[in-house]
């Protein structure tokens, strides 16, 4: 799956983890686990099994958001689409068995009208955003490796 690389706000990043793609994705797949590990996402209420159309809704930030599951490929991709206050957002992780580890990779964007209005700031967050998340994912994955 790709993002939308015409969206007003896009991110990029990635991330060397010392821990084999299997756990690396088990941790990001743990949907309802989020919180335990990352201290940007306040609450996840995942219904279904972790595959392609499941819905989950979660509170990161100030945001609520609703989520579809688009992509489940264990260990390689995981990708969802989501919306909140008007933007549409298409998150993707990819992971690839990288020097004895996995390189992580994360892309996000956000379209819509919040989005192309305030555009500086959207492009900040969602950088930020993306830091945090392969930052935060190293960290667990790493302690699960031991």
């Amino acid at each position: 799956m790709e993002i939308n690389r015409s969206a007003p706000a896009i991110a990029e990043g990635r991330l060397q983890i010392n821990a084999d793609p299997h756990t690396v994705f088990s941790v990001i797949a743990g949907i309802a686990e989020w919180p335990s590990w990352n201290p940007d996402v306040k609450s996840v209420k995942i219904d279904d099994a972790v595959e392609p159309g499941a819905t989950f809704r979660w509170k990161s930030g100030p945001s609520s958001l609703t989520s579809t599951l688009q992509v489940v490929d264990p260990p390689r991709e995981i990708a969802w689409t989501g919306t909140t206050m008007t933007i549409k957002a298409i998150h993707v992780f990819r992971f690839e068995p990288n020097e004895g580890g996995t390189l992580a990779r994360s892309e996000e964007s956000w379209d819509g009208a919040l989005a192309r209005l305030f555009k500086s700031s959207s492009r900040k967050s969602i950088d930020k955003a993306i830091k945090n998340v392969l930052s935060h994912l190293k960290t667990e994955a790493e302690r699960r490796t031991g």
